[in-house]
C-alpha cells in the first residue's frame, strides 16, 4: 500500500522540474532580441578549449553624443557565430563596412559561443554607399 505523502511529494517535484525546464528554456534558448547592425568588421577568431566557436567584434559607428552635440560617437558589438559558412564569409570581411542580421539569447551556451549575440547571416554593404553626413541643420530645431 503507497504512502499518502508520496503522490504529493510526486506532484511537487514534477511541478519543480518544469519550472526548471521554463526557466532554462527563457535564458538559453528562447530570442529575447532579432535584428541587424551595420559596422566596420575589427575582427574574427577561432578560439575555445573544447568547443571551438567563432567570437567576433564589430565597430558601430553613430553621430551624437549626450555630452557634446555633434560628436562623433563609436560603440563595440561583440558577437558568436554558429554557422562555419557564415564565420567564413565574414573572415573575408574583416575591415570593411558589414551588416549582420543576430538573434540575442539571454545566457550563451559554450557551443553556441561567449557571446549572447549569434551572428546567423551577413550581407557586405554595396562599396560607395556610405551614410550621409548630417549636415548642421540637423542638430537644431
Amino acid at each position: 500500500m503507497a504512502r499518502p505523502g508520496t503522490a504529493i511529494g510526486g506532484f511537487v517535484t514534477l511541478i519543480i522540474l518544469a519550472a526548471l525546464a521554463t526557466a532554462l528554456y527563457f535564458k538559453f534558448w528562447w530570442v529575447f532580441s532579432d535584428g541587424t547592425k551595420t559596422g566596420e568588421l575589427n575582427s574574427l577568431t577561432y578560439t575555445g578549449y573544447v568547443f571551438k566557436t567563432y567570437e567576433g567584434e564589430m565597430i558601430l559607428t553613430g553621430y551624437g553624443s549626450k555630452n557634446a552635440a555633434g560628436t562623433v560617437q563609436s560603440k563595440t558589438f561583440k558577437f558568436s557565430v554558429a554557422d562555419r559558412e557564415v564565420a567564413e564569409k565574414l573572415n573575408q570581411m574583416t575591415g570593411l563596412r558589414v551588416t549582420v542580421h543576430y538573434k540575442e539569447y539571454k545566457g550563451a551556451l559554450p557551443w553556441r559561443g561567449y557571446e549572447k549575440a549569434v551572428v546567423d547571416s551577413v550581407a557586405e554593404e554595396a562599396p560607395g554607399q556610405t551614410p550621409a553626413a548630417p549636415s548642421p541643420d540637423d542638430f537644431f530645431l
